[in-house]
């Protein structure tokens, strides 16, 4: 089922149909008003011709004009205006007055406001050029023969003309800017997609990585002299390598091109990771040499879906840069659930590995931390709490180390 609703019923109705609409409300009008209505001493308007045979001829082909003219209006637009206009003067020369009156224009104001509110700019100055110059035309061409000349009553008929031609280019400057919008949302949706597949990969790869750079280091040194232990950091290696192997493939399924007729698929955050996986992350990465001393504080609560998995990220990132970069043998991780936030604090008292330089320059890690890094792994924890509207640090400590915290907010109606 269509989750798009269904357009208006006027907007459903073809643009040519509009003008000539118009036409036929303007000529009722024009018509009824030849006749003495209740509480009028006269008619409103008078006029010997408009009841003549030649009268009626002239406005049988001034409606066939308009009619034709409304029906180019889509494929050449500045010629269906020129036919409406020619239709507006030939029946304004039926009713005896000194100007083209508004009823017999409204159908040119209409088409005007269709030019400019679809086409270019350009196009819809071109309309109003055309409409604003046969009001003109038509007053010349009477003060050239002598005749009288309804000025005033001309001037407002083009007051409405400029009117028209005004709403029509604001609705065509709003279109456009609705579709600037829209381009400019769809873009940020891909680029925030891909950001967060991104993530995905970095946190998911950058870890077993990690992990099976350990354990094939220790692997290597003890192979010859304690097979059993090179034997169990093998099988941490296959472990690890098969686990992210599967993660790689549901990540990259996932993003495949859909069926026809099918709903793009967008990478999922994988929903079976989360903070109750962390002490099986400490466990991991315990066995591949850095111990991990997990703290659980304040009483467990539950958390939405999207917290829960960004937290056990960050911790994975945040041990996962200690493997890498601290050249710590230990680090501590601290979950506390409190009644508004969850705040994760993990701690570490390695030099960093670029340390041992004489000038003293940061580790690794807290050049990514200043920014100055080329690593992602800080990058993409910052860009998590910031989609969960939460607070993010990760600074060395002053007494030596490094430290990574995050408080992230949990909606009330969660708690």
């Amino acid at each position: 089922m269509s989750v798009t609703p269904p357009q208006p019923s006027f907007k459903r109705v073809p643009t040519r149909t509009w003008p000539a609409l118009a036409w036929c409300v303007g000529s009722a009008l024009t018509f009824l008003f030849r006749f003495r209505l209740p509480g009028e001493a006269q008619p409103a308007q008078q006029g010997v011709l408009f009841f003549r045979w030649d009268g009626m001829a002239m406005l049988a082909l001034a409606t066939v004009a308009a009619f034709a003219g409304s029906r180019r209006l889509d494929r050449r637009p500045l010629s269906g205006l020129f036919l409406v206009l020619l239709a507006s003067v030939g029946a304004s020369t039926t009713l005896s007055v000194a100007e083209i009156p508004l009823l017999q224009f409204v159908a040119a104001d209409v088409a005007v406001y269709l030019i400019a509110a679809s086409r270019p700019r350009r196009t819809g100055l071109a309309a109003l050029s055309l409409a604003l110059g046969t009001l003109a035309g038509y007053l010349l061409t009477r003060l050239a023969f002598g005749w009288v000349v309804g000025t005033s009553a001309e001037l407002t008929v083009a007051l409405t003309t400029v009117v028209a031609w005004l709403l029509g280019d604001a609705a065509h400057q709003s279109r456009l800017h609705s579709e600037q919008l829209r381009a400019h949302a769809a873009e940020q949706a891909v680029t925030a997609e891909r950001l967060r597949i991104a993530r995905e990969l970095h946190d998911m790869v950058a870890h077993s990585i990690g992990i099976i750079a350990l354990q094939s280091g220790a692997a290597r040194r003890v192979i010859g002299t304690q097979p059993e232990r090179a034997h169990g950091a093998l099988g941490e290696i296959e472990t690890a390598s098969r686990e992210t192997l599967s993660g790689l493939r549901r990540m990259l399924g996932a993003l495949r091109t859909p069926e026809p007729g099918k709903a793009a698929e967008t990478a999922p955050l994988d929903p079976g990771l989360g903070l109750a996986d962390v002490d099986r992350l400490a466990k991991t990465t315990t066995a591949a040499g850095v111990r991990v001393d997990v703290r659980w504080l304040g009483e467990p609560r539950p958390v939405p879906p999207e917290i829960d998995v960004s937290a056990y990220r960050i911790i994975q990132e945040a041990v996962t840069n200690v493997v890498r970069h601290a050249g710590a043998r230990s680090c501590r991780v601290t979950v506390d659930s409190r009644d508004d936030a969850l705040a994760i604090e993990i701690l570490d008292g390695g030099p960093g590995r670029d340390d041992a330089k004489a000038d003293g320059t940061l580790g690794r890690a807290a050049r990514n931390a200043a920014g100055d890094g080329t690593g992602y792994g800080l990058l993409g924890m910052r860009e998590r709490v910031g989609l969960l509207h939460g607070e993010f640090t990760a600074h060395p400590r002053p007494e030596g180390g490094f430290r990574v915290a995050a408080r992230l907010p949990v909606p009330v109606g969660v708690r």
